[in-house]
């Protein structure tokens, strides 16, 4: 009779650890590339148009990055003070950036020339951007409480809105309306506004807000989904969305970072919203549900974070002046692949171009001379030859009636635990336990020690650890004092048994404590 190979016993894990399709999509975005700046980092955007290069900006200048290399291809540094927001317009043409002394100026982004100087705000100006509908609109936020629209052909102020009583930090257009303009303020509420009627439409959050559509702290980001219908604003480690289709009611109020949520951005078809804070975590939300779906942890504090529109980079600035950027993996492999096919069949298609026929006609004829090769009588059996199974290190020991060596083999740390205990269960099942846990020294009993201390309080192996333990015990109880190293082991062994021990026991009383409320509750119903 064949000897018949241990068979490893599968164990459902108490915890998931496998990630899902979500997570694994994220985990796509490796290697991140640290690029140290001069200062804070307070501003990152993508160009919406191809090849998506990103404006970054710290200290006194903006500088404009190349996707695919992470390096600076354009530094504007025109600037007399700290800039802020540097942005990029629709069609990759134009940059736009305010400064600490309230002056705001438009560059052409290839030859770095001022194009327009806009004069107005008389404190910093921490918001500029580009209409995404208009071209020609800028958007400006200042300290001063005020928010300008610009018309960038005349240089000219076309609106000017003054309904908030502190610094404006936060502020953008509705994609799906040119003239509709949505900001955040220090003052704790967010406002929109219509440039038609110069009036501001709706308040959200302040002292007008109800329950938990009110703001107590500052408001630091605003977002607003393409749609237009739905607007996100972050106060505090706070976000809250808000339904403008309903007056400006405050549908959800989401609480899952530790301090102040400084960036959000969507991913391209704003399905997912991703968020960063000074908690230095960056968290993914699924906004059908918004549930947490993935994390990212950083070194420092962040400040700004973007997704490029491909969905390729992620790029985050943090409050220690370090650049971020992490690309997806799987999407460059999807094109190195790409590109070698493609230059296969290029190859292929130019052999074939210049053998001809002449190729062509000998393939044909080692064919024909394939077919015309005997095949054999058509009562004629084949027998085919079966491969034998490579048996592994513990079952040749096993074969061999080598017991403790073939427990020595999988207490290795790179074994895994299934197939560690499905060894041990065999061990059991034939008798040899005792035989392969006799005449250990301390150095050949410390694995073992060691194995029963990790998986004691594992469901997956707990019953079979207290049978080893038992058997080990009882065997070695005799010279207990003699090595210091394995007295520890044994006492750490007895302290994490009476600690389980302890943790059930509460579970325990929790469980009668809630049986008690739940049988109260359904009695008073």
């Amino acid at each position: 009779m064949d000897y018949q190979p241990v068979v490893v016993a599968k164990h459902v894990r108490p915890y998931a650890t496998k990630h899902n399709a979500e997570s694994r999509h994220w985990r796509q975005f490796k290697h991140p590339v640290f690029i140290k700046e001069y200062a804070p980092v307070t501003s990152v955007h993508f160009s919406p148009s191809k090849p998506h290069r990103y404006a970054v900006t710290a200290a006194t200048r903006v500088q404009i990055y190349a996707p695919r290399t992470q390096k600076v291809t354009k530094t504007i540094s025109r600037f007399k003070d700290i800039a802020r927001s540097g942005c990029i317009r629709g069609d990759g043409k134009l940059v736009v950036a305010g400064d600490d002394t309230g002056l705001i100026q438009v560059f052409d982004i290839n030859s770095r020339a001022i194009l327009r100087t806009l004069e107005s705000h008389k404190q910093p100006v921490h918001i500029t951007k580009f209409s995404p509908l208009d071209h020609t609109r800028i958007i400006s936020c200042s300290d001063d409480t005020t928010v300008k629209l610009w018309d960038v052909p005349s240089q000219s102020c076309i609106s000017t809105f003054t309904d908030h009583s502190d610094y404006v930090r936060s502020g953008q257009f509705s994609s799906s309306d040119p003239h509709l303009v949505i900001t955040g303020s220090y003052d704790a509420t967010v406002r929109l506004f219509d440039s038609r009627t110069g009036e501001c439409e709706m308040v959200m959050g302040g002292a007008s807000g109800e329950g938990g559509g009110r703001n107590t702290a500052a408001v630091e980001q605003v977002l607003l989904f393409p749609s237009g219908t739905v607007a996100l604003s972050s106060a505090g480690p706070i976000l809250r969305v808000w339904d403008l289709v309903a007056g400006g009611r405050c549908t959800r109020a989401l609480s899952n970072h530790q301090k102040t949520v400084t960036a959000m951005s969507f991913n391209s078809n704003a399905s997912r919203l991703l968020t960063g804070g000074l908690d230095q975590m960056v968290k993914v939300y699924d906004v059908s549900t918004y549930k947490v779906v993935h994390t990212m942890r950083y070194p420092a504090p962040i400040l700004c974070l973007a997704i490029s529109p491909d969905e390729t980079h992620i790029a985050a600035g943090m409050s220690d002046g370090t650049l971020s950027v992490r690309r997806s993996q799987l999407k460059a492999s999807d094109v190195a692949s790409n590109d070698a096919a493609f230059s296969m069949v290029l190859r292929s298609s130019a052999v074939d171009s210049l053998l001809g026929a002449s190729f062509q006609s000998m393939g044909q004829s080692h064919l024909r001379e394939k077919k015309s090769k005997p095949v054999g009588d058509v009562d004629e059996f084949r027998v085919e030859s079966r491969r034998r199974r490579r048996l592994r290190e513990y079952d040749k020991m096993l074969k061999g009636f080598k017991y403790s060596a073939a427990l020595d083999s999988v207490l290795r740390k790179q074994v895994p635990p299934t197939t560690t205990f499905s060894l041990i269960q065999e061990l059991i099942h034939r008798d040899g336990l005792r035989t392969a846990l006799a005449g250990r020294d301390d150095v050949l009993l410390e694995p073992v020690l060691h194995l029963l201390l990790k998986h004691v309080t594992d469901p997956r192996f707990g019953e079979m650890v207290c049978d080893i333990t038992r058997v080990v015990i009882d065997m070695y109880n005799p010279i207990l004092g003699q090595s210091p190293f394995i007295d520890t082991l044994f006492v750490r062994l007895r302290k994490k048994v009476q600690a389980e021990l302890h943790f059930q026991q509460e579970l325990v009383k929790t469980k009668g404590s809630l049986d008690m409320l739940l049988a109260s509750s359904a009695l008073s119903a």
